[in-house]
């Protein structure tokens, strides 16, 4: 897999809450309609969200099940607490994913919106997933398709750095960016039913300067080290090969993530 978007990162965001929402952020809360769409949120369900961030998914899961029914969990204090004043009414807590601290069979159904690959063990964050799921419950997950060019918005940035720096090393595997790494992962789980898809969303920016911005301000932990690690001339070039593929004026870019799907094992079919 070419380094497009996890080279020299660390498991652990340490960015501001104003810098993220407009890196990743956009992205996530543009997803998050679709992703709640698909994993079949509706009024009358209590669900989790996992590895929330600032609260893009927890957002609009509040807008569709109301606050009181909507918990999420994060390692990064400065998004909890953004989270917290966003949907005040929500249980947020700081925690990690293979430690949820909530009882078995809590939700109706836990997510996790592009976070499976920041996970320390992907696995065991799917199965705490799955344990505090009520039987018939879903679990969704969805994830970046890193491996096939699916967030270009990264992709033009690690194009250039590479030019800059042809040592660039590839990623190490990552949870969750290839092709049917999450189907498989929910089997392992032990999850039932489960299916496989794609999201698809598109981030408009109003030119360049929108765009390259938060890659110089600490938006993402890969891309900042790599930015930090050069000296003004080197950022200087980076920016103008950046610069160079993108289109003059406003532009939009697209974004495509795997998507899983499963249910808890027991009283299949139950109705939400």
């Amino acid at each position: 897999m070419a380094a497009v978007g996890f080279s020299g990162a660390v498991a652990e965001f340490t960015a501001a809450v104003e810098s993220y929402d407009r890196f990743m952020g956009r992205y996530a809360a543009r997803l998050a309609p679709t992703f709640a769409d698909a994993a079949g949120v509706g009024a009358g369900m209590r669900v989790l969200d996992v590895g929330c961030g600032p609260g893009a998914l927890t957002v609009e899961l509040a807008g569709r099940v109301g606050e009181d029914n909507v918990a999420a969990i994060d390692p990064a204090p400065q998004f909890v607490a953004a989270c917290r004043a966003r949907v005040p009414g929500a249980d947020v807590r700081e925690g990690v994913a293979e430690s949820l601290p909530w009882d078995a069979g809590t939700f109706d159904a836990a997510m996790c919106s592009l976070v499976v690959a920041w996970m320390d063990d992907a696995d065991q964050g799917i199965g705490e997933m799955a344990r505090v799921t009520k039987p018939g419950g879903t679990v969704a997950a969805a994830m970046w398709d890193i491996a096939g060019g699916g967030l270009p918005m990264l992709s033009h940035f690690w194009r250039a750095a590479r030019e800059i720096d042809p040592s660039i090393a590839d990623d190490p595997p990552r949870a969750g960016v290839r092709e049917g790494d999450l189907v498989e992962r929910f089997g392992r789980a032990g999850l039932q039913g489960v299916t496989g898809g794609t999201l698809e969303t598109r981030v408009d920016y109003s030119g360049f300067d929108d765009y390259w911005e938060p890659f110089t301000g600490g938006g993402g932990p890969a891309t900042s080290a790599f930015y930090g690690s050069l000296d003004d001339a080197g950022k200087a070039t980076l920016r103008d090969l950046v610069r160079a593929s993108l289109p003059e004026g406003p532009f939009t870019l697209p974004g495509r993530a795997w998507l899983a799907l499963g249910t808890t094992p027991g009283l299949a079919g139950r109705s939400r």
